[in-house]
């Protein structure tokens, strides 16, 4: 029997306007970053999309180098939108974008106009799509000019390759630069997508938040969850089995040892609500209706649930944040704090 999602999945999700855009996304949104490669067998992959849909969720995010190895993820989500989502493509939200490395050669990175044209015709290819609903340019490129950049997203947009066009990791000054270059053309910048999370406050502290309020920009954050650390797995200490414990992750052993006692402080506060600390960690980053959404991995269709349940309790009392801001600082090295300045480099 042929899978079809249920009619009334809508009415279990509010949605969020994206600054001042006609465009409104799912509080959450599924990121396809990991757990979309070829390393994952593609049924679980098609287990947690389907699953994802029945919940509400509409808006799925991608990128060029998302994998592995890089372009799998959207060979994978082409593979679903062609059989499982075939049909629904007028209810879903489908983002990709370029920025970081996808090969070897001079125009495989950064933000010049060859390659972020290139490399979203190749994702087309890959996803089986005209368009896609939001491009981003993937982070600051230092050695592009941001009018090269801009002018690149711009004809895309006029193109019809692209509904709608973001940034990812710009600073506030940036983001400035950016949005001006963009109305003097007459596309607007719809979205930013920097890193937040309790451990990771920066764009508070760098008025990003403020200057995307401001400028009508929607925001969704990434890495809400610190890739980990605030999803109670950490709270005894490193588990084997856990992400930080593997060769290469992202999550310093020395950093993650230095934040477990605020750890257990916020699980106390998560308890005291009546959640998890994924739960509460989720729910606080959506706490500024500035937020428009937040990009969440999963690697099973059980995290997926727990995470969206999440929604069921968004509010906070004054005290409750007062005794989070204790504990919830930023945290050197939990995610890099990545993109705060266009001082980016390629990636090595």
């Amino acid at each position: 029997m042929t899978w079809q999602p249920s009619p009334d999945r809508f009415e279990k999700m509010e949605f969020r306007r994206s600054g001042r855009s006609g465009l409104k996304l799912t509080p959450l949104t599924l990121g396809l970053w990991q757990n979309f490669g070829e390393n994952v067998p593609f049924e679980h992959q098609q287990g947690i999309v389907r699953r994802a849909v029945e919940l509400g969720i509409t808006h799925f995010d991608l990128a060029n180098n998302y994998g592995p190895p890089a372009g799998s993820a959207e060979r994978h989500f082409g593979r679903m939108l062609a059989t499982d989502l075939a049909g629904h493509r007028d209810d879903l939200v489908i983002s990709t974008k370029a920025g970081w490395d996808m090969g070897p050669g001079p125009y495989q990175f950064g933000g010049g106009r060859k390659y972020l044209i290139s490399s979203l015709d190749a994702s087309l290819r890959r996803l089986g799509l005209d368009y896609v609903d939001i491009y981003y340019h993937h982070r600051p490129d230092p050695e592009t000019p941001v009018e090269e950049t801009m002018q690149a997203l711009h004809d895309i947009v006029r193109s019809g390759k692209a509904l709608y066009v973001g940034i990812s990791s710009y600073s506030a000054e940036d983001t400035r630069e950016a949005q001006a270059i963009l109305a003097e053309l007459g596309t607007p910048l719809t979205i930013h997508q920097p890193s937040y999370s309790m451990l990771n406050r920066w764009i508070e502290t760098d008025g990003l938040i403020d200057a995307c309020g401001e400028l009508g920009i929607g925001m969704i954050g990434f890495t809400p969850l610190a890739q980990g650390l605030l999803t109670g797995k950490y709270l005894n200490g490193i588990p084997e089995d856990s992400r930080a414990a593997r060769s290469g992750s992202t999550v310093r052993r020395e950093t993650l040892e230095r934040s477990i006692p605020a750890l257990r402080s916020l699980h106390d506060i998560a308890e005291r609500r009546g959640q998890s600390l994924a739960q509460m960690a989720l729910a606080w980053a959506l706490r500024d209706p500035r937020m428009t959404s937040l990009t969440l991995g999963a690697s099973r269709v059980e995290q997926l649930e727990h995470n969206v349940a999440a929604l069921e309790h968004l509010e906070f009392t004054a005290e409750e944040l007062a005794a989070i801001d204790e504990h919830a600082r930023d945290v050197q090295g939990v995610d890099g704090n990545w993109g705060v300045a266009r001082k980016s480099t390629r990636a090595s």
